[in-house]
This record gives structure tokens, sequence and C-alpha cells, in this order.
């Protein structure tokens, strides 16, 4: 699948491992090798729909806003939102959403 990044900050922070913006997650060593796994396993995936049977990724389509987001790791907040495009053969990353479930910072 083909994966393009809106948030540079977050590509950066995915394929190097650090990042100015999400510094404090960058420390977070369990949490960053979460974060690269959620990315090889939407990266290896045909089509979005492919991530519903990896149920510890939680994947939903978030109907309100139009985006879809996957967990990071089970006990954490963050999930990474999505836009789907062209079937799910495409996939925008928005960002990093800290606040899902009601919880705001």
């Amino acid at each position: 699948m083909e994966i393009s990044f809106d948030d540079k900050d977050l590509e950066e922070l995915i394929f190097t491992g650090k990042n100015r913006k999400y510094k404090k997650l960058s420390k977070d060593k369990v949490f960053m090798k979460a974060l690269v796994d959620v990315y090889n396993y939407m990266n290896a995936v045909s089509y979005v729909k492919d991530l519903k049977p990896y149920s510890f990724l939680h994947y939903e389509v978030l109907k309100h806003i139009g985006l879809s987001s996957v967990r990071i790791m089970n006990g954490r907040v963050e999930r990474l939102l999505f836009a789907e495009y062209e079937n799910g053969i495409r996939i925008t990353i928005i960002e990093l959403n800290e606040t899902h479930y009601g919880r705001k910072k």
C-alpha cells in the first residue's frame, strides 16, 4: 500500500526515531517500536480492509470526521489518524492523536 504523510514531523519520527515536535514520544522506546510496527502493518497490506484481522490495531472508520484510525499500542490513547483514498490503496497519514476517547490534554 502506498503511504504518504501530511505531517512531515510524524514521517521523520517513524523513519528516524527522533523529532522535535514529538520529543516526548521519541524518548519512549516501547511506544516507538509499536509505532514503527503499526506503520509496517499498514505498509504490508494491499487494502485498508485487510487491517481488520489485526484486532490489536482496533482499526475503525471515524464517520463524523471522515477519517480512519488505528491504535498504536494497548493501554495508550494515541491513535494514528489517516484518510483513505482509491478504495484503500493510498493512505495519507494526517496526525498522531492523543485526545481520542475524550482524553483532553
